[in-house]
């Protein structure tokens, strides 16, 4: 079975690495030659893709392709993807799984409230309003070819090397507190098994929630993180919106609890890691 992932990123990455393990043959784009040679070194084949010229290999793969990922980020464009490869994915004879990595961000706010798959979008940024018509476009790509596509709606991603202790270790953790606010968040890994989980069971049409179990508030993942490692947590601040970046303060913005019960459910996948405390744990242990 052959699997293109457009867009060989840090997420991405690990699901490629699952899928070969799966026995999937993996074929990635990144967009410098360099980062594509050292990926082909260690084992994946990896080509040049910018998001705008389709070299003949990429064209080649995409049209053997048997499953496709898509985790490139948008431009002002919209998306590259969509815009350059679309008709070449709506026509590829053996495609039976279309993934798009989207962000729980299209929601918007909700007050702090319990949330899934069905409720109202309201985006309030440039770019989460992009990313739901993105998604939206991507769902309509899936109902015109007949292809079964799924998109992923990702909550905030960490993992090895990206995470609230690596944050400590490099000093630019920070505890703001602003009571009653929680972020959703999910491990590398269990995005990985969800991946493969929608492999297994296409359905045309779908959308997932692809977040842990608790939204927690941010600043107890940091103290958890200096707990597990000995290191001196930063102070509390305030929270104070005219001292952030305005992404930053966007971020702040927004307040929801994201279920993932559809995940749970409909694919049967169980988390590796249920909330960030499990997770944690396993990083520092590993020293990740």
């Amino acid at each position: 079975m052959k699997l293109v992932i457009l867009g060989l990123g840090y997420s991405a990455g690990f699901f490629a690495r699952a899928a070969q393990a799966e026995g999937w043959e993996v074929t990635g784009t990144v967009r410098s030659a360099e980062k594509a040679g050292r990926l082909s070194r260690e084992g994946l084949h990896t080509l040049v893709y910018d998001g705008f010229a389709v070299s003949r290999p990429l064209a080649q793969a995409v049209a053997e392709a048997d499953a496709v990922l898509v985790s490139v980020q948008p431009d002002d464009e919209g998306d590259p993807v969509l815009n350059g490869l679309g008709e070449a994915l709506a026509a590829a004879p053996n495609l039976r799984w279309i993934g798009y990595l989207s962000t729980i961000g299209v929601y918007g706010d909700h007050g702090g409230a319990w949330i899934d798959e069905g409720a109202e979008c309201r985006p309030t940024s440039r770019r989460s309003k992009q990313r739901l018509e993105i998604d939206e476009a991507w769902l309509a790509l899936g109902e015109r070819s007949g292809k079964p596509v799924q998109v992923f709606r990702l909550s905030g991603i960490y993992g090895p090397g990206r995470n609230a202790i690596t944050k400590l270790r490099a000093g630019t953790a920070n505890r703001l507190i602003k009571p009653g606010q929680v972020f959703n968040r999910i491990h590398v890994d269990d995005i990985a098994g969800i991946l493969l989980a929608s492999l297994a069971r296409p359905r045309a049409g779908a959308v997932y929630n692809v977040t842990d179990n608790e939204p927690a508030p941010p600043q107890d993942v940091i103290t958890l993180a200096a707990e597990l490692t000995g290191l001196t947590p930063p102070p509390e601040v305030p929270f104070d919106p005219a001292k952030l970046s305005p992404m930053a303060a966007s971020f702040y913005g927004e307040n929801k609890r994201v279920s993932n019960a559809l995940v749970t459910r409909e694919l049967r996948y169980e988390l590796r890691y249920p909330t960030y405390r499990e997770a944690l744990r396993a990083l520092a242990s590993a020293g990740e």
